[in-house]
């Protein structure tokens, strides 16, 4: 096969892999909804049970920081698995 035809079989094989995702990605996207709900859990508890002092707004601060982080994650996720419209042909619209 020449470069070229090896290039674009490359760059087809790419976008395949970039517009669906794939097994792993759907359970990665699992496990990060269990992390934010865990993290809202851990921050709603700091809150409502703990001690007001410098370390504990420190830690839920770096909590909220990891769930927007995530969240983030997710919504680009979500984005990216939404199912185009397709019509009679197998073709987007």
């Amino acid at each position: 096969m020449s470069n070229e035809t090896m290039r674009q079989i490359s760059g087809e094989i790419e976008v395949q892999m970039t517009a669906v995702p794939c097994a792993i990605e759907f359970e990665m996207a699992y496990q990060i909804r269990i992390a934010i709900e865990r993290i809202r859990f851990a921050i709603k508890h700091a809150d409502e049970f703990g001690k007001p002092s410098d370390q504990m707004r420190d830690a839920s601060l770096q909590l909220l920081d990891a769930l927007g982080r995530l969240e983030s994650v997710d919504r680009r996720f979500q984005s990216r698995s939404q199912t185009p419209n397709r019509n009679g042909n197998g073709h987007r619209i």
